[in-house]
């Protein structure tokens, strides 16, 4: 079939020989993986099945290495100052831009305005048996279905690559981050960080684990859990002091201080609520299509 095919010329003697038998999605000749010796068919099963998760293998790691990639090619984009340019929500409903810029057009707010309708609503539930652990491990690295996942670094330092500015990393690691400038997007402040003092910028869930425990994912499998704590559509890097105030507030009850990214906010945290099909409260979208009119 295609290139997998297999011709098979039988010899007098009864033996199989391998003619012109490869394997295109490694473009390797069969008979330079497995030498020129005869092959029955279980061998040549065997060998097509180890080659094709081979091949698996190295695309799912090809495409951990190009995030990877990616980010640290943001972290070093500019004019040689490692200065990124931020997004707007509304162009970044994957979460792996970096920042949060402020909606200021009338199309942009008529936009958000449009998505944030789109919640459901309903009642505040019960905190009752909510804990961190029930989201999984801190920046668990094994979410599936998330951007970052499975690349070998933990969620926070992925979070920090993606947003900080001149980011540094540790001495033979392309994974720890140990310093970094962050334009918080809550404040307008611009923390010089150090790995030292690592509390001064915390990963914020935009919508908090236990809005989300309250609002519906107490009844989610664990696997979802782990990839809304982990989705970096729903994290960002803040000042701690700012991401310790917020708690497990929705919008009605708390808004980052600068006023100017208040609808951009509101659209982040409709975008996470959208993706998870979690309802907010009433009060919680009344207050983020006041900030986007």
């Amino acid at each position: 079939m295609g290139g997998m095919g297999r011709r098979r010329d039988r010899s007098a003697t009864g033996d199989i020989t391998p003619v012109g038998v490869s394997l295109p999605i490694l473009g390797i000749p069969l008979p330079s993986l497995i030498g020129e010796a005869a092959l029955g068919a279980r061998e040549v099963i065997t060998v097509v099945v180890a080659g094709i998760a081979l091949a698996s293998l190295t695309t799912r790691n090809d495409a951990h290495d190009r995030l990877r990639n990616e980010t640290r090619a943001q972290s070093a984009a500019g004019t040689g100052t490692g200065r990124k340019a931020v997004v707007i929500p509304l162009k970044n409903p994957r979460g792996t831009r970096p920042g949060l810029a402020p909606i200021t057009s009338a199309a942009g707010r008529a936009a958000a305005t449009r998505l944030i309708r789109k919640l459901r609503v309903r009642r505040m539930g019960s905190k009752a048996g909510y804990s961190r652990t029930r989201f999984g491990p801190n920046w668990a690295d094994t979410a599936r279905g998330v951007p970052y996942a499975g690349n070998g670094c933990d969620t926070r330092n992925d979070l920090l690559a993606r947003d900080g500015q001149n980011v540094r990393y540790r001495k033979g690691s392309d994974c720890v981050v140990i310093k970094m400038t962050l334009r918080d997007p809550y404040t307008g402040r611009t923390i010089r960080w150090r790995k030292k003092h690592a509390g001064l910028v915390q990963v914020d869930h935009v919508v908090p684990m236990s809005y989300s425990w309250r609002m519906g994912a107490a009844r989610w499998p664990k696997a979802k859990r782990l990839r809304i704590a982990n989705d970096p559509l729903n994290l960002l890097p803040v000042y701690g002091p700012v991401n310790q105030a917020k708690r497990g507030w929705g919008p009605g009850s708390w808004l980052p201080p600068a006023r100017k990214i208040r609808c951009a906010y509101a659209v982040r945290f409709t975008q996470v609520a959208l993706k998870y099909n979690l309802p907010v409260t009433r009060a919680d979208k009344a207050t983020m299509l006041a900030k986007c009119r």
